[in-house]
């Protein structure tokens, strides 16, 4: 059968030189950091500010949810909020769900 088919033999193996495991690592270790820097880091600073500004509200304070209603804090709870965003209109939502708080008098002029 060998007729047909010529036999494989394999070739001695040539001296492959051995790499330096930190070397092979090293383009992953710099994709991470990459991403520490430009993602993590930013995302964990927002969060940051975002729980202090959340503990630091006070009765009084204007306010804008994520969905977008504005507002004057008129009760805090250990986690919910009652914002006032109409004379008589009283809304309950979540402390985390407020995205900004405004400076005094912006809701009066608009």
């Amino acid at each position: 059968m060998s007729f047909f088919i010529s036999d494989a033999y394999a070739q001695a193996a040539g001296g492959a030189a051995a790499q330096n495991p930190l070397i092979s690592f090293l383009p992953l270790i710099i994709l991470f950091g990459i991403f520490y820097f430009m993602l993590i880091r930013p995302q964990m600073k927002r969060a940051k500010e975002h729980r202090s500004m959340v503990a630091a509200l006070a009765k009084g304070d204007e306010v804008v949810t994520n969905g977008g209603l504005a507002g004057r804090v008129d009760e805090l709870g250990d986690s919910f909020v009652t914002l006032e965003i109409a004379p008589g209109v009283k809304v309950k939502l979540q402390k985390q769900a407020i995205s900004q708080v405004l400076p005094k008098g912006t809701l009066k002029s608009s």
